[in-house]
């Protein structure tokens, strides 16, 4: 008898474990129905935004990468704008300092040369008037000599005669 509940036993469990198996084949078919798919089509949607979110950190460095090789070169540029600003500032700097100096030099020039002629000028009238108080002085020391009154012809050649006696005298000085 107990042979006969081992066999059948062993035919439980050979029923049972068949039940089971076809239930766990019948699991594992409706998990992979309506588990696996879900499940996988998850999986590869998080993959793909992996793959996504890699593929824009990698433009965005691209980007930055870029911005930065701009911003570098911007910043180049506007050094030699600089430069260039500041050497056309020095030589507009230098061409109004040359035209002032220039001017100053002519003006300087002109007044030199007014100068001479006020200078000259003014000799002419110190000589006229010289000329005048010689000839006054000449014609009444004349007039004390001669006790007489000379004429006018007399009197300039008198004057004339005396003057240019004294621009001999002013030249070899």
């Amino acid at each position: 008898m107990f042979s006969n509940l081992i066999v059948g036993a062993s035919e439980a469990y050979l029923g049972d474990s068949l039940f089971v198996l076809v239930v766990f084949i019948i699991l594992v078919a409706l998990v992979g129905k309506f588990a696996f798919g879900p499940v996988s089509k998850m999986m590869q949607d998080r993959s793909d935004k992996i793959t996504n979110d890699l593929d824009n950190a990698a433009r965005s460095r691209e980007d930055a990468a870029k911005l930065a090789a701009q911003r570098a070169t911007e910043l180049k540029n506007s050094k030699s704008e600089a430069v260039e600003i500041v050497n056309a500032a020095k030589q507009n700097g230098e061409k109004q300092r040359e035209g002032m100096v220039k001017l100053a030099q002519e003006e300087v020039q002109t007044l030199k040369q007014n100068a001479k002629k006020d200078i000259e000028q003014s000799r002419l009238d110190a000589l006229n008037s010289v000329r005048d108080d010689v000839a006054q002085l000449s014609i009444e020391i004349a007039s004390k000599l001669i006790k007489k009154e000379l004429s006018v012809t007399d009197q300039k050649s008198l004057i004339n005669s005396y003057i240019e006696g004294l621009e001999k005298q002013n030249e070899t000085r």
